[in-house]
C-alpha cells in the first residue's frame, strides 16, 4: 500500500468517524433543545447547579459542537467542548456506575470527541482556513558521506 493510499483511507475513516460520533450528539442533543424545560426539570432532579442554563448550555454544546465535528470546522475546540459535556454527564449522572452499563457511552464518546478534535483528517472545513493549513517545512537533504 503506498503512502499517498493510506493517508486518504486515514483521511476517509477520519471522517467517517466524526460524521457518526457527530450524528450520535445531535441525537443526544436535539432532545434538549426542543425540550428545554423538561431537560432542565431533569436536570434539577439530578443535582446539576443552574439547570436552565446548563439545559441550554448542554443543547447547544451537544448540538453546535456535534455539527461542527461532522463538517470539521474548530475541531479542537469542538472535541474539547464536546469531551467537557462527557465529563459532566460522568460527574453529575455516572459516577459510581460500572463501566459497562454506566458510564462506557460517556467515556467513550468523550475519547472520541477529544481524539478527533486534533486528528479529524484532511477532509474538513478547517483544512480551507488559515489555521487548518499545513505549513511546509523546508526539507534539506541530508548529504552522505561517501
Amino acid at each position: 500500500m503506498t503512502e499517498s493510499l493510506r493517508l486518504r483511507i486515514s483521511d476517509l475513516t477520519a471522517l467517517l468517524a466524526r460524521v457518526v460520533v457527530g450524528v450520535v450528539f445531535i441525537a443526544h442533543g436535539l432532545p434538549k433543545a426542543t425540550d428545554l424545560n423538561g431537560t432542565a426539570q431533569g436536570f434539577e432532579a439530578m443535582g446539576i447547579p443552574f439547570p436552565q442554563f446548563s439545559a441550554l448550555l448542554g443543547a447547544a454544546i451537544e448540538v453546535g459542537a456535534g455539527i461542527a465535528l461532522i463538517i470539521g470546522f474548530a475541531l479542537p475546540l469542538a472535541g474539547l467542548a464536546l469531551a467537557f459535556m462527557m465529563g459532566g454527564a460522568y460527574f453529575f449522572v455516572h459516577v459510581g456506575d460500572p463501566l459497562v452499563g454506566g458510564f462506557e457511552l460517556p467515556l467513550v464518546l468523550a475519547a472520541a470527541a477529544l481524539a478527533l478534535g486534533f486528528s479529524g483528517g484532511r477532509y474538513s472545513v478547517d483544512r480551507l482556513l488559515p489555521w487548518g493549513r499545513v505549513r511546509q517545512e523546508s526539507r534539506t537533504s541530508e548529504s552522505v558521506p561517501a
